[in-house]
This record gives structure tokens, sequence and C-alpha cells, in this order.
């Protein structure tokens, strides 16, 4: 824990004995027992095994306290997060994915404990410590059994009908599949970044429309700019059409922009004009949603420029730390692919089934079709993969197990870049109200 967290910690645990701050607190206890298996189809030798198998739980406890009476509000959120491995028997685990390498394999449990104190005036709330952002400039990961967190400073504010405002500074990151903190990097990176910075906006018009604006930097990578538009269209007899667009300018930024900041390790991977590793992209995407009676049916297109892979923060190519998984906000970051490397242009579509339509609440099933084309690659001849996704979903409405939660997700991947794989994750939930 760094010294501005302790100083703050310590401004916001003064007042825990008051009963104002107290009344509004909750806390939850999460399980979420996690199957894992992905075939890497033509990946074997010294690349690892061609298979990875594994099973573990997680518990998470999270506590989110009221806030004192007065001018300005304090209180303090803790998160705490622990995996424990089931099963990752020898020739069945893979580096960090899931479960960290503790040098002989798979550890045998592993955890984290975030504190977040917190100040509130009005509707302007600013939160210093982990945090987890759900931003079109950042988004933390939850693909495997716990939550990618991050460090650092966040505001947000209501004040203005109408308007969310949010900006703040980061750190640090801690991977899904670790313990450890690290700096920041994109993909490809070997050298760390100590901030990022983000600021931006959400305008919603009414109740059909949403116009957004975003402004990030990652020091010594890049600049990049967000506009976004969401606006649904009701129709008769419950229908509606909802359309997004997307879009993304990213620009080279400190030690990304010259010759020698990129040698010593500032650069992305992947395809870059004149391959010398700098930052040079724009990515623009359109998804239309036709939902009716349950059915929802979305089409679409994504289109990435040719200077670079688009890029957000992404730690999985630092050394020694298990940093992988990330997410970005792209309709095309799914289970196996992201579909966001130089050149590419992506379509899209996604249908998906809400059985409560249909008398079965609870119960929900997807299914979606990616296919990339024109991918840029060092070798210069242009690329393409595509992937399929299923999910089916079951939360249990009533009962003694009132709110478990069933899921499974199957993706397959066929990519003249990537191995071909194909993966299942088998995933239980139940979250316990402790107060």
């Amino acid at each position: 824990m760094n010294k501005y967290l302790m100083t703050a910690s310590a401004v916001a645990l003064a007042p825990l004995a008051h009963a104002d701050l107290l009344a509004g607190s909750h806390a939850s206890l999460g399980l979420r027992n996690f199957y894992f298996s992905n075939d890497f189809r033509d990946q074997p030798g010294s690349a690892g095994q061609s298979k990875t198998e594994e099973w573990a739980q997680a518990f998470v406890l999270d506590f989110k306290s009221g806030y004192t009476n007065g001018p300005v509000g304090v209180g303090l959120d803790a998160l705490g997060l622990m995996g424990v491995t089931l099963d990752s028997g020898s020739g069945r685990h893979r580096g960090s994915n899931m479960i960290p390498d503790d040098g002989n394999g798979a550890a045998g449990q592993w955890s984290r404990l975030g504190l977040t104190p917190k100040l509130k005036v009005a509707n302007t709330e600013l939160r210093y410590g982990t945090l987890m952002p759900k931003l079109p400039v950042l988004t933390y990961n939850d693909g495997r059994l716990l939550p990618q967190t991050f460090e650092g400073g966040q505001v947000t504010s209501t004040d203005i009908a109408g308007l969310t405002l949010t900006g703040g500074r980061l750190d640090r990151a801690t991977s899904r599949g670790s313990s450890d903190r690290t700096g920041l990097a994109v993909a490809g990176g070997t050298r760390t970044s100590d901030q990022f910075l983000f600021a931006g906006g959400d305008y919603q018009l009414g109740k059909q429309l949403t116009l957004q604006y975003y402004f990030a930097n990652l020091e010594d990578y890049y600049n990049q700019h967000f506009a976004g538009l969401t606006h649904t269209l009701q129709l008769p007899a419950g229908q509606s059409l909802k359309t997004e667009l997307r879009y993304f300018r990213s620009l080279s930024d400190g030690a990304n922009a010259s010759a020698a900041g990129r040698a010593s390790g500032y650069r992305v991977g992947g395809y870059t004009e004149g391959n010398d590793g700098e930052i040079d992209n724009h990515t623009w995407s359109a998804a239309l949603t036709y939902a009716v009676q349950g059915h929802a049916l979305m089409a679409g297109y994504q289109q990435v420029s040719g200077g670079s892979n688009f890029v957000q923060p992404n730690q999985g190519s630092l050394s020694g730390k298990g940093a992988a998984g990330a997410s970005l906000y792209l309709h095309t970051d799914r289970m196996l692919a992201s579909f966001n490397r130089a050149g590419e242009r992506t379509a899209f579509a996604q249908y998906s089934y809400d059985f409560a339509a249909a008398g079965v609440p609870g119960l929900k099933f997807s299914l979606m079709y990616l296919k990339g084309d024109d991918i840029r690659t060092t070798s210069g001849r242009d690329a393409s993969e595509w992937e399929r996704d299923l999910g089916l979903d079951y939360v249990i409405q009533d009962g003694p197990l009132k709110g478990l939660g069933l899921a499974w997700r199957q993706g397959l991947l066929h990519s003249q870049i990537d191995p071909d794989q194909e993966q299942n994750r088998l995933i239980v939930s139940y979250s316990l109200a402790l107060f």
C-alpha cells in the first residue's frame, strides 16, 4: 500500500464508529466456482502443452460503507479476493491464464485486499484506492476466476441533470490471475508506465439518446480520443431498434513517439507502419440490435486502420507478473480474440433469447459469429480469422437456491495468426448478503 493510500485510509477510518456511516453500509460474500478448458489445437511443443484444463473456487468479500453526515461525507470500501485451486494436474496448467504460476506449476491459492477511501460532496464522489473502472477508455477484465483491479483515484459527478462526468488517474494494475501489482503498458510493450489519465462524460438527451466523449493518456505510450452514440428507437408491439456508434483515435505519446523510446521497450506489438512499433490508429464500429418478444438480433461492422493495432492498457507482455488478461471497449472483444489488429475489418452478428418471454425466467441463450479479414502482418501477407461463441445462463428464481447462477461458455477460433482454439467455461456463482 503506497503512502497516499495509507494517508487516505487513515482519514476514512477515523469516523468508522460514527453510526451514520455504518447505517448505510452493506457487505456480501460472492462465490464463484470456475472450470476452464482451452484446447490449443495446433500449438504443442515449445509453446507449451496443447491443452489447459483447470478448476478453482473464488471467494469475494465486498464491503461498501455508507457516508458520514455533513457537507462532506466520508466512507470506506473494502474488497477481499481469494482464489483456491481445486484441480490443475501435471501437464494441464499453462502460465497464469486463470491460476497463477508459482514457478513450479499452479499456485495452491492466491489472494489480495483492496481498500478504497471515499469522499462525497452533493452528487460528486471521489474514490482513491482499489478501482474497477468500466469506461470506454478502460474496462476491467472479469473473464476468469477473479477480476482485474486497478489502483488510483477517480472522480464521478452527476450534479448536472443528464450529464455524468468522470475523470481520474491510475498507476498500477493487478491481473485476474495474479496477486502482484504492475505498472501499465500496451500489448507488446515491455516497459511500464506509471500514469494513466482519463476524463470524459456521458450526456443523456431524453430516454433514447446518449452521447459520449472521453480522452485518455497512457504516459509514454498513447493519447486516445473516444466519441460514442447510443440511440434506442421504440417501435410498436414491444419492438425496439438500438443503434451504437463508436470511434477511437489513438496517437503515440512520449517515449512511444521517439525511435529511442520504442527501442527501449515502449512499443506496441503486431504490425505497424515501417515496422517501428509506433501507435497510430483509427477504429470505428457500428452495431444495430433489433429486439422483440425476448429475441434480439445484433449485426455490426468494425474497421481498424492500418497504422497499428487498436490499443488500450494491456499488461500481458510484461514478464514475470502473470499480468495477462485485459478487456477492450470493442463490440468484437470476445472469448478468444478481440479483432483489433492493424487493418482488420470485421463483420459480426449475434442472436440472443431471453426465455422469460416463454415463461422460463432466468434462462438466457446467445450465439455470436465474427469474421475478420485484411489483417496486416509483418510478413506482408494479409490474414483472416473467425470466431463463434455460445452462451447459456440460468439463475434460479426461487426456493432455497434462489440466486444461484449457472453458466456455460463455449468458443471456437480459427485464425491465420493465432493458434486455433476451442474453449469451454463452466461457472457456478452465488452471492450471499451478510448485512
